[in-house]
């Protein structure tokens, strides 16, 4: 599980086509020092998605991803060079310092337009079908791996707004309009919408 709060930018190191060029292998480098007790086999958060960690030496890791993976995400997209987010997974006593995140991208969103705001941007994205039921003004989302508040909602659009010190501390500030994230719905959300479809 994680928070949705982003601890550090990884870069794409490289990426090695495994399974038949079906399946990808990728090293990811990270700031000095921060995978300092990571074991094989822990979770990362990568822009949102879950991966386990294959293989680590120095501040390098890798991870292996699926074909399935690659086509409900944005990972098929990342390039050598490519930055992306990283949290760690929770450990018990950690801060809860976002919203509880499982690392399960629900979908694909799209960035529709970046406007100045007061001192903040506000972000507009357009969902996929289906997921617009699940996103609610005030509710929680996770944009890359971002934990973020929903400040507006209007069919399958919705807004948040960024300050300056998140665009600097992640990879979401180098994105502009036309760029695909990774979705992940309130976890909340989700169960709600299940109950009511048994009580419907």
């Amino acid at each position: 599980m994680f928070t949705g709060i982003v601890t550090a930018i990884g870069t794409i190191r490289r990426l090695t086509p495994i399974g038949a060029g079906q399946d990808m292998r990728v090293a990811i480098a990270t700031p000095p020092g921060w995978l300092e007790g990571v074991a094989i086999g822990a979770s990362i958060c990568c822009s949102g998605c879950c991966l386990t960690v294959v293989a680590q030496e120095g501040d390098v890791f890798e991870v292996e991803i699926s074909a399935e993976t690659l086509s409900r995400t944005t990972l098929g997209q990342w390039r050598e060079g490519s930055r992306i987010n990283l949290e760690r997974s929770l450990r018990m006593g950690d801060e809860m310092g976002g919203h509880v995140v499982s690392g399960h991208v629900d979908g694909v969103a799209e960035v529709l337009s970046i406007t100045p705001e007061n001192g903040s941007h506000r972000w507009a994205f357009q969902l996929p079908p289906g997921l617009a039921r699940f996103v609610a003004e005030k509710g929680s989302i996770t944009i890359d791996g971002v934990s973020l508040t929903v400040n507006a909602v209007e069919g399958a659009t919705f807004g948040v707004n960024l300050i300056p010190h998140t665009t600097e501390v992640t990879a979401l500030g180098g994105l502009a309009p036309g760029a695909r994230v990774n979705i992940e719905i309130d976890m909340l959300a989700r169960y709600v919408a299940r109950l009511r479809e048994f009580n419907a």
